[in-house]
């Protein structure tokens, strides 16, 4: 499976972005995909996930009402829509998917891309 990240910038605070990911390959055994972020300094962490059997998603408490993740599962693709930015939102944000556990339960990462919000 890979994993194609888009959208990343630069933006003001109190505006929008929004990044995506495309998966391909063997995108059949996923179970869900989802975003995490790393800012300098800090460890990795979820920002949001939805499962590709119901949609059920699940977001950190600190982007709860400001970002919302979406698929188009036609095109294997996930988005992360990111409202009212905060200058902490500032990260490299990585996708993620999830083989299901019957499969592996294997981890796949993109590569990143670069969010920064400036105040």
């Amino acid at each position: 499976v890979q994993l194609v990240e888009s959208g990343g910038g630069l933006v003001q605070a109190g505006n929008s972005l929004t990044i995506s990911c495309a998966a391909s390959g063997s995108t059949f055994m996923l179970n869900a995909m989802g975003w995490y972020r790393q800012a300098p300094g800090k460890q990795r962490e979820l920002v949001a996930t939805i499962t590709f059997v119901g949609g059920s998603t699940n977001y950190a408490d600190s982007v709860k009402g400001r970002f919302t993740i979406s698929r188009d599962q036609a095109k294997n693709t996930i988005y992360l829509q990111m409202n009212s930015l905060k200058p902490e939102d500032t990260a490299v944000y990585y996708c993620n998917a999830k083989k299901w556990v019957a499969l592996g339960g294997s981890d796949y990462w993109g590569q990143g891309t670069q969010v920064t919000v400036s105040s």
